[in-house]
């Protein structure tokens, strides 16, 4: 009797355990519940609505189809060759809300407004209340026509 109990604990820690881990999953980049959609926009530099991109630090959000399910923000990182970066605005440490559309602070950082948490904008570093950095995607630039492709 003693032994079939003692068999029937483990079963159900181990069960417990496993259901535990699961169910707070996450991704390598994100929280479990961070939405997949397509990102395909494409942004002509020679143009005054994105004309920040062509200075080091200077910053956008696209708001466009195919841009995410709450916009992106684009940063030009370097010059000699052109670098950016290219963020989700969902945090990507907490599923999404009503209150967590991440927004650049002062130029240099970025914040979401549920938590506080911030990031490096230049480099996505978080400095505080999350440790996993702002989900990126890829971008191409073809500096001959000033076109920048962003695309997962």
């Amino acid at each position: 009797m003693k032994k079939t109990f003692s068999i029937m604990l483990i079963y159900i820690l181990l069960t417990v355990s496993i259901l535990n881990i699961n169910s707070c999953s996450s991704r390598e980049d994100t929280v479990s519940c961070f939405p997949l959609t397509p990102i395909s926009v494409n942004l002509n530099l020679n143009l005054a609505a994105y004309n920040n991109l062509n200075f080091v630090g200077g910053w956008i959000y696209v708001d466009e189809q195919q841009a995410g399910t709450r916009g992106l923000i684009v940063v030009r990182t370097a010059d000699n060759p052109a670098q950016f970066k290219v963020y989700d605005r969902n945090a990507p440490h907490i599923c999404p809300d009503s209150n967590t559309t991440l927004e650049v602070k002062d130029g240099i950082s970025i914040l979401c407004p549920k938590d506080n948490a911030t990031w490096i904008l230049i480099s996505g570093q978080p400095t505080t209340g999350s440790s996993l950095p702002p989900k990126t995607y890829f971008w191409n630039y073809d500096a001959a026509t000033k076109n920048l492709s962003l695309y997962n």
